[in-house]
């Protein structure tokens, strides 16, 4: 096996007029055309597998399947790179963080079981490799998540909320009976096999969704037992962050991901007991973790600084190996093969978005399986630079600067900060990341994308660093990278936007309320100016279980929650702001009515004391603008407020100064 950089090599061929230099790996390319890519094109630039779920190879190891870009379930011919639709909508949707159509094979190949709730009602269905049919196989009408099938082929084992909490349940394949096997009051989820099928392990969490314990029962139900604590992990995510814990193929051990050192690595303890041992430490965070076939290998993902590796590493203990280590770009969800001579993945960059690979363990070779990339798109991108900055409390901040092709010589632009949402989230080289971003670049704009303290990617201290002070210590980063982009010679000073959605829109509130005078122009997606009306009305319990974490139980902590809502401060703003949200409650019946007026409040409140603030919801959407032709005409929204707002010409005599538009 190699230790090769290779993928990025490949990308660079895949493109009709892309120019590669550098050493491999290192994500550049032809500096892109001057004419900026269409909000349509870019838009609709779209990764080969869709979702978040890894691709999984057929048991004969002919196909891979995955959830196609366009909501069905699709398969790739490995050998002659065919692709067929095989059911053409799952139809999951409104199901929150527990929605995933989670496409498996039976062990036999007989079958592939997902989630969808197009019988009106989320469920789990079966496709059938024989004939074709698709069917309901469950009558819950209630959420499935965590599908796993016995290796025996007999049952599937899944987590669903039938009576009001996540409990373990079992249905038998194809006749569809369903057992119910636990019944905590506490969220229980992400079931997995031991490999005779004689025993079912679990992931139970606490009520405050940050300590974990991996259960054994029997199939039936009985005899539950700890196999494994697991303390201090905040799952934001409703148990995906940690996921399932995997026996490996002899069934002695048990793979599962902890944050116990202070940063996301995967541990293997013994299944009867025993302490657990670190597979591959590391100060970086791992995902991805997959057994190989014969139990020798344990692959998984590095994320060093955003940038993703492909590792394996001997299942009982050694050194890892790097087999996909890009300079630019991320190598995610991995699977083995059935036969553990092939390792599928997706490999993107901040200028391409995801393709399928598949890694040859013999030869060390990795070629492209499939892609819907436009690749005369694409190669219109222009990369990003990776740079860091210092901030208060010693702190140095990583950040993404997005800059215009082609400037030249002494030319100025506006500067904009965008912040990511989370905050337990992260600016990576994932492509989806910054696909937006390249709007705004390509028309004018530098963009700084800083991972600002209580980021994930950083360790467990760092992301904890904004716990109790949302809107002040984390906007301290913020005034940081303000004094970074001013300082730069092709940015004007006096033209520094802001923008950010969710959390990052929360910041952009704070950066207006808080931070008054620092900034021209504001643009707030989906925020909430109020933390106490966003705890008593926020709609998913992982928001409510995030606030609990990050700014304690409400309302024992509620002069906390004041202390970071920007709505109280909003009379003393002096940045022209645009506030942004989908309409909600026409969309969407679960929304109650207060959440979409989460950010019309603000708006209403900037309003009240005569600020200057625009307000828009688009239709046909929850609070978040995701759709299509929503995001397009957003885009240009945006564009349009940062145009008006970061290149007028104004004469400030209270400053002694000209605000000079940027020049073009």
């Amino acid at each position: 096996m190699k230790h090769l950089i290779i993928a990025a090599v490949v990308l660079c061929t895949l493109a009709p007029g892309w120019a590669c230099t550098g050493e491999p790996g290192n994500g550049t390319s032809a500096d892109p055309p001057a004419l900026p890519i269409a909000a349509e094109s870019l838009v609709d630039l779209r990764p080969a597998v869709g979702g978040s779920r890894s691709p999984k190879w057929a048991p004969d190891g002919s196909r891979i399947t995955y959830v196609s870009p366009r909501g069905g379930i699709a398969a790739l011919d490995v050998e002659r790179g065919s692709v067929t639709t095989l059911v053409e909508s799952v139809q999951l949707s409104g199901v929150g963080s527990l929605g995933a159509p989670q496409p498996t094979w039976s062990p036999d190949g007989r079958w592939i079981a997902y989630t969808s709730d197009k019988g009106d009602a989320p469920d789990i269905w079966l496709w059938s490799a024989e004939d074709g049919s698709d069917r309901r196989l469950t009558r819950l009408s209630a959420r499935a998540n965590g599908l796993a099938w016995s290796p025996d082929g007999r049952w599937i084992a899944f987590s669903g909320d039938r009576f009001g909490n996540m409990d373990i349940w079992k249905v038998s394949v194809p006749d569809g009976e369903v057992h119910r096997l636990t019944g905590d009051a506490l969220y229980e989820g992400y079931p997995s096999w031991a490999p005779d099928s004689e025993r079912l392990y679990y992931v139970r969490m606490d009520d405050r969704w940050v300590d974990h314990d991996v259960i054994e029962i029997h199939p039936d139900g009985t005899n539950p037992r700890v196999a494994v604590e697991d303390r201090g992990f905040f799952d934001y995510r409703a148990g995906r962050a940690f996921g399932s814990a995997q026996p490996s193929p002899d069934g002695r051990t048990l793979l599962f991901r902890s944050q116990r050192s202070g940063w996301l690595n995967f541990w293997v303890a013994p299944v009867h007991g025993g302490e657990p041992r670190q597979v591959a430490a590391s100060n970086h965070d791992q995902s991805d973790a997959r057994w190989s076939p014969d139990g020798r290998w344990i692959s998984y993902t590095e994320n060093r600084g955003g940038v993703h590796s492909l590792r394996v590493v001997p299942a009982d203990g050694g050194e890892p190996r790097v087999l996909v280590d890009p300079g630019t770009g991320a190598a995610l969800r991995p699977e083995w093969s059935p036969e553990g001579d092939r390792i599928s993945y997706t490999f993107e960059t901040p200028t391409r978005p995801a393709e399928l690979f598949i890694f040859d363990m013999e030869s060390g070779d990795s070629r492209l399986a499939h892609t819907e990339a436009d690749s005369a798109a694409a190669a219109r991108l222009h990369m990003p630079e990776r740079v860091r900055y210092p901030s208060t409390g010693g702190l140095t901040i990583d950040a993404y600067l997005h800059r215009p092709a082609d400037a030249a010589p002494g030319q100025r632009f506006p500067g904009v900060i965008w912040i990511h949402g989370g905050p337990t989230s992260q600016f990576d080289d994932q492509f989806r990341r910054h696909q937006q971003v390249h709007f705004f670049a390509q028309r004018g704009y530098v963009v700084l994308m800083p991972n600002i303290r209580g980021s994930s990617g950083y360790g467990l201290e760092f992301e904890d660093l904004n716990n109790g002070c949302w809107g002040h210590c984390d906007l301290e980063d913020v005034l940081a990278g303000v004094d970074y982009l001013k300082g730069l010679p092709d940015v004007d000073p006096s033209k520094i936007g802001v923008t950010g959605t969710s959390y990052g829109g929360i910041m952009t509130m704070a950066a207006v309320a808080f931070a008054p005078g620092v900034f021209q122009a504001a643009i707030s997606l989906s925020g909430y100016g109020d933390m106490t009306d966003m705890f008593t009305k926020v709609h998913e319990l992982q928001h409510i279980k995030l606030l609990e974490y990050e700014l304690g139980p409400y309302p024992e902590n509620r002069d906390v929650y004041l202390r970071s809502s920007a709505i109280l401060m909003a009379h003393q703003a002096t940045t022209p702001t645009f506030v942004i949200q989908g309409e909600g409650v026409a969309a969407d019946w679960r929304l109650p009515e207060p959440e979409p007026h989460a950010a019309l409040d603000f708006a209403r409140k900037l309003d009240q004391h005569y600020k200057i603030v625009r307000y828009k919801a688009y239709p046909g959407e929850g609070y978040y603008v995701y759709g299509r032709d929503n995001t397009i005409q957003k885009l240009h929204d945006m564009l349009d407020f940062f145009e008006e707002f970061l290149t007028e010409e104004i004469e400030d005599r209270a400053e002694g100064r000209m605000i000079a538009p940027a020049i073009r």
